[in-house]
């Protein structure tokens, strides 16, 4: 009994896995963005929250930070990013809040997504971790969302609307394992995006983890 309590608290003080953490700690600022259908394992698998440990972590503060550099870097120039498509499969993403002054890119940690209501539109999308596609995808305009503060921690509920509640729907629907290929109407290549891409390294690191 003694021995398993002793093994208990030195998982609960774990604050990532080993994969977790070699992916967080090896990891250049740009991190390698999974993309189907190499690393289909890992996008259609859904996340896991993360614990008071984890929030309270030196490699939470340095995913996210990463995560931030890779969404907003030029190889990528997204407007949002999940954790699964940096290779971790828990509950964070940035969003670009477009509805902002500035349009600043805002953190969400175990969020979880109350109620959807209002119009359904049909608007394009693409996904950094499905080039070089677009599709039309059916949205809700109004969302309420749930999820915890990175700075204070405390649970925090809020509306969004518009575009960027959109962007909401796409970001959380990764935590979920599911990708806007699965909602959308209609897809088809963007040449332009591939054209783009070209001029960028996206290999995956010799080091990354498949397990």
């Amino acid at each position: 009994m003694l021995a398993s309590a002793l093994i208990l608290a030195c998982t609960a003080k774990q604050a990532f896995t080993k994969r977790e953490r070699t992916v967080i700690r090896s990891s250049d600022s740009l991190m390698y963005v999974t993309v189907l259908p190499e690393d289909s394992v890992i996008l259609r698998a859904k996340s896991i929250d993360l614990g008071p440990t984890e929030l309270r972590s030196e490699e939470l503060k340095v995913l996210t930070e990463k995560m931030l550099y890779t969404v907003k870097h030029p190889s990528q120039d997204g407007v949002g990013i999940a954790a699964p498509q940096v290779g971790i499969n828990r509950r964070i993403f940035w969003v670009m809040r477009m509805d902002k002054p500035g349009e600043p890119f805002e953190c969400y940690l175990n969020p979880q997504m109350d109620s959807l209501w209002g119009e359904i539109t049909h608007g394009p999308e693409g996904c950094l971790s499905v080039p070089p596609m677009r599709g039309l995808v059916p949205r809700y305009d109004h969302i309420r969302i749930t999820y915890t503060h990175p700075g204070t921690l405390e649970r925090v509920t809020e509306t969004v609307e518009g575009y960027t509640a959109i962007i909401f729907q796409h970001e959380y629907d990764h935590l979920e394992g599911t990708l806007y290929i699965d909602r959308a109407d209609t897809l088809f290549r963007h040449d332009a995006w591939a054209a783009e891409r070209s001029a960028f390294n996206y290999a995956k690191p010799a080091w990354w983890p498949e397990k």
